[in-house]
């Protein structure tokens, strides 16, 4: 029998997944999908999962796909070990629902755990649950959260954030991986582990790190797609010659005009932005323990072990060797 689970753990823990109309499917059913699959040592489920609403019945997505529910009464006896808010924009209007504050209210003080996935975040503030806690949800409404509930410690950055067993998600798929650190803490690094593996995930986030790449986030900055190819190219091999020579004759530019358009246009100097990107690229690999912290300067195009370390104290503040010992794919160890 493995022996990453404490010692050998075999109870079901219970689940349970709060619904209102036109909730975001993928908010519901990406944690659905976590708890569901994880298993106990002995292979059995760990979780049992319910969806809740206030009435029970069918509750419709803002797919149009419909969810069977629960009344809010079937927890009211037997409260879940886990109670989350599913998001969506619909949840700023559930967030004045008397009913679903009542029901949180009764159920905060009797769940081991409480979290909102994305926008479900403004519920749980609603309620009052994240006054003086740390707290994220999606990052375009990050603003909004913060001005609406001044009491509240948003962190637009996190991908997730806990606060005194309170949980909350950034946007969408975020939920994802705030269920898959709740499976670690429940059973251990190793079944998280398996479990993202299983579901194909391109990377275990973790929180702290921000919502979305470097590279995602320096486009979403242009206001045209002038390189776009470009940025497809270098993104390609990172390891490659991307010195300002090289990427203006790949964008048919003089260097001097190459430099000037780049750097308007992308709001960072070809240099910074393409140390950002190997940055971001080697913590993604580290994390997924594809690759040594002794291998990731030649991989990634930092040329030698020095200049990684420089490009990473810049970028995040550590070392490699830091950042690797931090979220790399550490395996729980038998005691």
């Amino acid at each position: 029998m493995p022996s990453f689970y404490a010692k050998t753990d075999e109870r079901i823990r219970t689940v349970a997944i709060v619904l209102f109309d036109r909730t975001k499917l993928i908010d519901v059913t990406g944690p659905l999908q976590v708890f569901n699959d994880a298993r106990a040592p002995s292979g059995s489920p760990a979780y049992s999962i319910s969806l809740l609403s206030e009435t029970g019945g069918p509750v419709v997505t803002d797919t149009g796909v419909a969810l069977e529910t629960l009344p809010f009464s079937h927890a009211a006896s037997s409260p879940p070990d886990t109670l989350l808010v599913s998001g969506g924009q619909s949840a700023l209007q559930a967030a004045t629902s008397e009913a679903l504050l009542g029901f949180l209210a009764d159920m905060a003080g009797r769940c081991r755990r409480l979290g909102s996935i994305c926008l479900g975040a403004f519920i749980l503030a609603r309620g009052g649950h994240l006054d003086g806690r740390r707290a994220t949800t999606h990052w375009e409404d990050c603003a909004q959260f913060r001005e609406a509930f001044p009491a509240i410690d948003v962190r637009e950055d996190s991908i997730f954030e806990e606060d005194g067993g309170i949980w909350t998600s950034a946007g969408v798929t975020a939920g994802i991986d705030m269920a898959l650190a709740m499976v670690e803490r429940d059973l251990g690094r190793s079944e998280a582990l398996r479990l993202a593996r299983s579901l194909v995930l391109y990377v275990k986030r973790t929180g702290g790190q921000r919502q979305f790449s470097a590279a995602l986030d320096q486009q979403m900055r242009s206001s045209t797609s002038r390189f776009d190819i470009l940025l497809t190219a270098i993104r390609a091999d990172l390891a490659a010659d991307l010195s300002v020579p090289r990427l203006a004759q790949l964008a048919h530019m003089s260097e001097r005009n190459f430099s000037r358009l780049f750097t308007e246009t992308m709001g960072a100097s070809p240099a910074q932005f393409i140390e950002e990107l190997r940055v971001d690229a080697a913590c993604d690999a580290l994390q997924r323990g594809d690759v040594s912290v002794a291998s990731a300067p030649f991989l990634f195009g930092f040329g030698n072990p020095e200049r990684m370390r420089r490009a990473f104290q810049r970028r995040r503040g550590v070392s490699p060797s830091d950042y690797e010992a931090r979220f790399g794919p550490r395996l729980s160890k038998a005691p």
